[in-house]
Parts: C-alpha cells; structure tokens; sequence
C-alpha cells in the first residue's frame, strides 16, 4: 500500500489559482473581500493570500487594496467592489461568476439562475437596460440610496440593494403598482 503524503502546495493549488484569478478578474478588492470567496475555509485564504504577497505574486496597494500586478493599481473601480460585496452575499450559491460586459459588471449562476448585476450611475444603467433583452439574467441592481429606486425603471430586476462602507448588503424590492 503506498500513501501520497501531499506539501502544502498541493493542498493550496486549487485555492491559490483561485485566488490569483480572483484578483485578476476583480482588481483592487479588500483582504476581507477576498477571503470571503472562500466560505469557511476564510483563514486559510487570508495565509495563503500573505504567502502569494510574500513571493511577489500579488500585490498590495497603499489602500490595502490588492492588485495581480502593479500596472493595474489605482484603476479600481469603487462600483466594482461594491458588485463584489453583492456576488459575496451569496457567494455560498454561486456555481459560476465572472466580470460582465458594461453595464453588468459582474455575471453569476446561483441556484440555476444568471444573474447580472450592473454598476454606474442608477439613471444611465436604467437608460441603458429598460428595453428587455432575450438573454438578460435576473438583475440585482446596485442603487447608492433605497429613495433612487422608484425612480428607476428597469425590467428583468430581482431586486435592489445598497452597500455600506463596511460590505453590509440591504436588499430592497419595488412594490407593484396597484391596478384601479
């Protein structure tokens, strides 16, 4: 019988190329943000991310924002990490996430559902997606205030949310109007 004893980079490889990949789809995300992607197993994403810094693999900006190389630094985009701290929310039912095209800044598959959720300014993302499109997912729409979102028309929505500073997500819903 033979037993395959495995180092410590063989244990850590999945995580670490997802680590890696992460931080290049998502530049500029916090250490908590990042840890987050690994639900349950967050201490040993937060070793693994100050081993990657130690060997120069990432990199970690004034902010203490994190970045797959130096050129990238500062191109961050605070809507961006506000999406993420949305995908985070739920990060536990995700099968499958990835940048989107403007203005979904990120598309996810949870539960058997895509979902797209945009970022920008609320008036020009409404502009842009109040025609229905065949291929839309459900669209969880990133507002900067609850009282913005009557004011938005925009179809395919599950629902809206705001971000605090702290990544605290609260979830909003339009009521249906009343038929007289």
């Amino acid at each position: 019988m033979v037993i395959v004893l495995k180092n410590r980079a063989a244990i850590y490889q999945r995580e670490a190329a997802e680590m890696l990949h992460n931080i290049s789809l998502y530049p500029g995300l916090t250490e908590e943000q990042l840890c987050r992607f690994f639900p349950e197993k967050e201490a040993a994403a937060k070793t693994l991310l100050a081993h990657m810094l130690k060997e120069g693999r990432i990199f970690c900006s004034g902010n203490d924002r994190y970045y797959a190389n130096r050129e990238v630094q500062g191109n961050a985009v605070k809507d961006l990490s506000r999406c993420v701290w949305v995908l985070l929310d739920f990060i536990d039912q995700v099968e499958y996430h990835t940048v989107g095209e403007f203005p979904a800044a990120i598309l996810c598959f949870a539960n058997g559902d895509l979902y797209e959720i945009p970022q920008g300014k609320e008036t020009m993302i409404g502009q842009l997606l109040r025609q229905p499109q065949k291929d839309a997912g459900k669209r969880i729409v990133v507002v900067d205030d609850a009282a913005q979102i009557e004011l938005l028309n925009i179809p395919q929505v599950a629902g809206f949310c705001t971000v605090a500073e702290d990544g605290t997500v609260s979830y909003y819903k339009k009521e249906a109007a009343l038929e007289s």
